[in-house]
């Protein structure tokens, strides 16, 4: 089982930056990849980016040039860099994780930004 806690969400202007965080836990050896989704008020959900185990990376093109996800492996942790931000960014950004057998996600952090 894996658990997934995303945090650094908010309200910033247009043209600012967030950092969102997603911090996991449990049996991560399982884990291949790691991402982002998000879903906007009456749309459905959306994937944003994805990294790899390996490193490898990709991203929707809606966000492509504006958004960088990395990730820490000594904490476990997972970062999504929102530079440049729009207010069709808002919406509530989650986390999650894949492994052969099974997807997991957090309970998701909400981004709003402001024209």
């Amino acid at each position: 089982q894996v658990q997934l806690a995303e945090s650094g969400g908010g309200l910033v202007q247009a043209g600012g930056s967030l950092r969102l965080s997603c911090a996991a836990s449990g049996s991560l050896f399982s884990i291949s990849a790691v991402g982002w989704y998000r879903q906007a008020p009456g749309k459905q959900r959306e994937w944003v980016t994805t990294i790899t185990r390996s490193g490898s990376t990709n991203y929707a093109d809606s966000i492509k040039g504006r958004f960088t996800i990395s990730r820490d492996n000594a904490k476990n942790t997972v970062y999504l860099q929102m530079n440049s931000l729009k207010t069709e960014d808002t919406a509530v950004y989650y986390c999650f994780g894949s492994s052969s057998w099974s997807d997991y996600w957090g309970q998701g952090t909400q981004v709003t930004v402001s024209s």
